[in-house]
C-alpha cells in the first residue's frame, strides 16, 4: 500500500534445524516509530538483517517505499545493525567521513547530523573520550548522513545507563518529528511503549502479534467480586453482556468492557450485595508476558 514504508510478506529464515523466522508478515506505516519487540533469541535482528539484505531468506519477499527497486530504496534507507565499529583514536568527524566514503553519500553532511545528535562541540574530540551515549549517538549520526527518509536500529538503547536511554529515546522522538520513520528492535518493553507508535511482537521466529501499539499492548482492567452466596453471585454475573469471568481464590475475577459501578449495579438489581468489590489494574508487563508465554 501507498500509506506503509514497508510490507513483509512471508519471510522465513532457517540455520540449519534452527528456524529463525517462520512466515512473518506484517507492514510499516509512514510517518511511524515502530518496534520488532521480543525477546533475545526471537529472530528481532536476523529480521532486519534481512531487510537490509545483509542476509537472505529461504523464503518470502519484502518491499521497501511503494516497491522502489532494491538499489535505490538503500539509498534512502540509513541503518545502524550492530555495535558501532569506529577507530578510537580518529576524532567523531574523522570517523563519519570514513563511514560517508563507505555509503558513497553524506561526505558533506557531518556537521548537520553531529549537529541534529548534539556532537558538534565534540566533533574534533578522539571517540574513545566519548561516553557510551555519545559512541551510540554517533553511530546513529553514520545513520543519518545522506539524510534518509527510513532509519532502521537495532537494539538503540543496549548497553546505555538511563541518562543514555534517554537522551535515545529522546532523539528518536525529534527525528521521527521531522518525519523520518523509524524502525527499531528493542527486547525491552518499556523502551517500546515510551517511543514507539506501532508494534510487531516476536517469539522464536514467529510473529505474535501486529498493529498499533495502544491495541496491541492494551492491558484488560480485573474487577473481582464476592458475595455470601458465591453459587447465586456466579449465576447473577453470568448473563451480564460483555464481560469474561473466571473463579480463583474464593473470587469471581471479571474482564470486559464493564466498570465496577456497572457490575454493583447490575448484582444490586438482582437482589445480591457484593461483600468484596475491587479493580485491579492490568500491567502492559503482564499483558507483554501473556503474549511471549
Amino acid at each position: 500500500m501507498a500509506n506503509n514504508i514497508l510490507s513483509i510478506s512471508n519471510i522465513s529464515k532457517s540455520y540449519g534445524s534452527i528456524q529463525a523466522l517462520k512466515n512473518v508478515s506484517f507492514d510499516v506505516p509512514a510517518g511511524s516509530v515502530f518496534g520488532v519487540l521480543g525477546p533475545n533469541g526471537s529472530g528481532k535482528t536476523t529480521l532486519l538483517a534481512i531487510l537490509l539484505n545483509v542476509l537472505q531468506a529461504n523464503n518470502g519477499s519484502y518491499s521497501w517505499l511503494g516497491g522502489l527497486p532494491p538499489d535505490e530504496a538503500r539509498r534512502q534507507i540509513g541503518s545502524l545493525l550492530e555495535t558501532p565499529n569506529f577507530y578510537h583514536y580518529m576524532s567523531g568527524y574523522d570517523n563519519l567521513a570514513i563511514s560517508a566514503a563507505i555509503k558513497k553519500r553524506g561526505a558533506n553532511d557531518r556537521d548537520r547530523v553531529l549537529g541534529k545528535l548534539g556532537l558538534l562541540e565534540r566533533k574534533h574530540s578522539k571517540f574513545q573520550t566519548y561516553s557510551l551515549g555519545m559512541k551510540q549517538r554517533l553511530a546513529i549520526a553514520g545513520a543519518l548522513l545522506g539524510n534518509p527518509s527510513v532509519l532502521v536500529l537495532d537494539e538503540p538503547t543496549n548497553g546505555l545507563d538511563p541518562v543514555g536511554i534517554a537522551e535515545i529515546r529522546e532523539m528518536i522522538r525529534q527525528l521521527n518529528a521531522e518525519g523520518i520513520t523509524i524502525i527499531m528492535a528493542s527486547h525491552l518493553l518499556d523502551e517500546v511503549e515510551k517511543v514507539c507508535t506501532h508494534v510487531a511482537i516476536l517469539k522464536r521466529g514467529d510473529l505474535l502479534v501486529s498493529g498499533p501499539v495502544d491495541e496491541v499492548l492494551s492491558a484488560e482492567d480485573e474487577i473481582e467480586i464476592k458475595a455470601a452466596d458465591m453459587q447465586a453471585l456466579q449465576a447473577a454475573i453470568a448473563s451480564m453482556p460483555g464481560i469474561k469471568i473466571k473463579s480463583a481464590n474464593g473470587l469471581l475475577q471479571i474482564t470486559g468492557t464493564a466498570t465496577p459501578a456497572q457490575v454493583n449495579e447490575y448484582c444490586s438489581s438482582r437482589g445480591i450485595t457484593l461483600s468484596h468489590l475491587l479493580l485491579k489494574k492490568k500491567s502492559l508487563e503482564s499483558k507483554f508476558i501473556e503474549l511471549t508465554n
